[in-house]
């Protein structure tokens, strides 16, 4: 079924985008025009339709720019989408029980103004609320859009397509979603639990778009390739001449990763173009005089950065990153993502400068373990510990941490928390509590009132009891790289109490800035390889977040894809740890001498390939537990020793013969392994592979699955269309780390009980036997003394 809501200020919404875009390439002024103050009318007509599911709106099946004569540029139309999971609600919006409204902030770009705009509405509402004949009321910035009516007809979800006025659409919008005749339902105490509608993640905003023309002005980097204010996934072509180098793609992973730190956990992708022009927005790189497609790089002699109107459509720009080898091109590269850029210039000459060196663990993304830290270090921009009202969101605490955090059985991580609750008599003191949860695992329920005898006396006397400080502590094993502290407070009202304080948003609870987690008796040491920390924190080429220690494979032709998926990567580490891989070396093929021989042995290894590569998979996995056949990637089974040892070590959990049997049932399929390198047993190689280039195109969007990711892990992962992710480990692993020598001696004896048993074994029959025979001796003294005064006289 749908549910169609027009609304057409067709002709003031015209003259508003001439008026624009004229005022745009005039250059009158730099800053976005807003549609805010539109006038709209007061009602929403409602047409009735009848779809199954919701479709998308109508696009032309050809896009043709349409030229603006006053300003003799190209009015790009684009579309774009955003779904509930990317405005940051992942697991959809929950209306339930007295919570029953709730609403959603999106941004948009500033250098695009919305033409059309349409709401893919999906929800699930429960069967006491289907019944009641109700309806959801939506709103975009205080503007009605209208009411859905809340029935499925027997379906588990309802879609509904809703049509929103453009004009209704800025930059940073609000989404409201309130259940008509709320205030009621809430006060219905002993059914209000019955009653939820959940809008699902799926919920999809569709946009039309028209690109404004900002002007060919490098100071606005990032825009227009990337903006903050953009929640849509962001596109942003990386283009290379007819054969890239190594050089090249090594300066261009080096600016995606800090556009992956400013995405800041936002979709970003690196398409890779070869000698042709993207067709909005990219990033060229190349030697001074290359010819890249239609446009020539500037014949320089230092690092130079330029930013050029795209040939093809000069709304878009082209920003050309220019050196003569490695280190000019990492210079112009670094100067772009690091310095202030000299605003109203298309072009800067890069003075060289020292590019600054990491220390390990030293991530500003990664919570410290020098020293306590404040939640109030954890806030994002704008958050607030503070919550109004019964009904509330959940106040959530996002921080990163090194995955290879280390505790010895038994400790544990204190969370201090303090907190309070509103002082209001109609609260239930003995029924309301602060709900903690750590990454969805349930924590604790702090009481609002001490609890006890002696605080219940103490109470009757007059005292206080209010409990407003508790320290959790917290298994190490619940800290991830990425985590998230959920902390909610679960008011109840007394049974006696009016129904109009449910709806009191004038009560304060809020949990104090100097709260605190303590990691300071933390190590850093772990078992390696372990995809789950490469997936999470990019780890181990992260503990050094310039990836001063790291090389990355590539083979000696590769295609788009492969360097669009390094780029990838490279983008994903920024995101982990807000630091650009300035240090990161670039290797097509697998060297054999020389300078790049030397630094792949005193590194770990990232590689990227597929299974077309026949002779560099073979150099690359050669002392691996993998083989390849050049068509087929295979576990090689471990030897009757090599079993041996792994019994004895009481590395048990290891199935080479399970991975290699689902190799070999796959056709198609991408994935990650992870191996001991073999140019240094202490480093990690991780390689990045698929049958082809299309199944490595899919891995992307793979890793925005948090399903999937969660799921990856091991050293082995594989992930096909028909049954999603496989983890295996099929190799051994090695410890990896900080740890004095005396604790390593009780960590292997504690890893190691098998051997541990059997030494002990030995020691006590060796023991056994020598105690035996001077037991004997002894015994033998003591009965026959004569014997032994007889061989005295002798």
């Amino acid at each position: 079924m749908m549910y169609r809501l027009l609304r057409t200020p067709s002709l003031l919404t015209t003259v508003l985008l001439l008026c624009l875009c004229a005022a745009a390439a005039a250059g009158e002024s730099s800053r976005p025009l807003s549609l805010i103050d539109a006038p709209l009318p007061d009602e929403l007509p409602r047409i009735p339709g009848a779809y199954d599911t919701a479709s998308p709106p109508a696009m032309p099946s050809q896009t043709v720019p349409a030229f603006n004569a006053s300003s003799g540029v190209y009015n790009q139309p684009i579309s774009s989408t955003i779904s509930v999971a990317q405005m940051g609600q992942t697991q959809g919006v929950a209306l339930s029980g007295g919570q029953l409204q709730a609403g959603l902030r999106f941004t948009l770009s500033a250098d695009q103004v919305v033409t059309a705009a349409h709401l893919a509405l999906k929800f699930a509402v429960s069967p006491a609320l289907a019944q009641r004949n109700t309806a959801l009321q939506l709103m975009l910035n205080g503007q009605p859009l209208g009411n859905v009516p809340l029935t499925t007809n027997g379906q588990e979800t309802g879609t509904y397509q809703i049509e929103i006025p453009a004009a209704l659409v800025v930059s940073d919008n609000n989404l409201s979603f309130r259940i008509i005749n709320s205030d009621r339902l809430m006060c219905e105490r002993d059914n209000a639990q019955q009653y939820s509608v959940i809008i699902l993640p799926s919920t999809m905003l569709q946009l039309e778009e028209q690109q404004l023309n900002v002007g060919a002005d490098i100071g606005n980097f990032p825009r227009p390739f990337i903006d903050s204010m953009q929640m849509a996934t962001a596109s942003v072509p990386m283009v290379f001449p007819a054969e890239p180098t190594a050089d090249q793609v090594s300066a261009a992973a080096l600016v995606a990763s800090w556009m992956g730190g400013q995405a800041n956990g936002r979709d970003i992708i690196f398409p890779v173009k070869r000698d042709s022009m993207p067709e909005q927005n990219g990033i060229l790189f190349g030697y001074p005089g290359q010819k890249i497609g239609r446009v020539t790089l500037p014949q320089v002699d230092a690092p130079t950065l330029q930013l050029v109107d795209n040939p093809d459509n000069p709304i878009y720009k082209l920003l050309l990153v220019v050196g003569k080898d490695e280190q000019q091109l990492k210079q112009a590269a670094y100067h772009l993502v690091s310095q202030p850029l000299t605003a109203k210039q298309t072009s800067i000459t890069v003075t060289p400068l020292t590019l600054p060196r990491h220390k390990s663990y030293d991530a500003p993304r990664w919570i410290s373990t020098d020293r306590r830290v404040r939640f109030s270090e954890l806030l994002e921009p704008g958050q607030s510990m503070t919550s109004l009202g019964i009904w509330h969101s959940a106040q959530n605490l996002k921080f990163r941490a090194a995955p290879d955090l280390f505790l010895w059985d038994g400790e544990t991580i204190p969370v201090h928390i303090n907190y309070r609750f509103p002082a209001e008599s109609w609260i239930d003191e003995h029924r309301s509590d602060l709900n903690v949860t750590l990454n969805g695992t349930f924590i604790n329920n702090l009481p609002m009132v001490k609890e006890g005898l002696l605080e219940q006396l103490w109470r009757r006397l007059g005292g206080d009891n209010r409990q407003e400080s508790y320290t959790l502590k917290l298994d190490p094993y619940l800290i991830y790289g990425f985590n998230q502290l959920q902390l909610y407070f679960n008011i109840r009202p007394k049974a006696d109490a009016p129904c109009s304080v449910l709806l009191n948003n004038n009560i304060k609870s809020r949990i104090e800035n100097d709260s605190w987690i303590d990691l300071t008796r933390t190590r850093h040491f772990t078992m390696l390889p372990n995809l789950s920390y490469f997936i999470g924190a990019s780890f181990p080429f992260s503990r050094l977040a310039d990836y001063a220690q790291t090389v990355m494979l590539l083979p000696e032709r590769p295609s788009d894809q492969e360097i669009g998926t390094l780029l990838d990567m490279a983008g994903r580490s920024g995101d982990a740890t807000g630091v650009s891989i300035n240090h990161n070396q670039v290797v097509f093929g697998v060297p054999k001498e020389g300078v790049e021989r030397h630094r792949l042995q005193n590194s770990d290894v990232l590689a990227v390939t597929t299974l077309a590569h026949a002779g560099f998979n073979t150099a690359l996995l050669a002392e691996s537990p993998y083989q390849t056949d050049g068509h087929a990637l295979g576990v090689k089974m471990p030897s009757v020793p090599e079993k041996l040892v792994s019994w004895l070590t009481g590395d048990w959990s290891r199935h080479p013969i399970d991975a290699d049997r689902y190799f070999s049932s796959n056709e198609f399929w991408r994935g990650f392994v992870s191996y001991r390198s073999p140019w240094n047993p202490q480093r990690v190689a991780v390689v990045v592979l698929a049958t082809n280039d299309q199944q490595l195109q899919r891995l992307h969007g793979d890793l925005t699955s948090t399903r999937i990711t969660a799921a990856i892990r091991g050293d082995t992962a594989i992930i096909t269309d028909e049954n999603g992710i496989r983890s295996f480990r099929v190799g051994p692993q090695f410890p990896s780390g900080q740890m004095p020598w005396y604790m390593m001696i009780i960590w292997y004896a504690n890893q190691h009980a098998v051997i541990l048993a059997f030494v002990a074994l030995i020691m006590a029959s060796l023991g056994g036997a020598v105690l035996y025979r001077v037991l004997k001796r002894h015994a033998h003294r003591r009965l026959h003394p004569r014997d032994e005064r007889d061989s005295g006289r002798k």
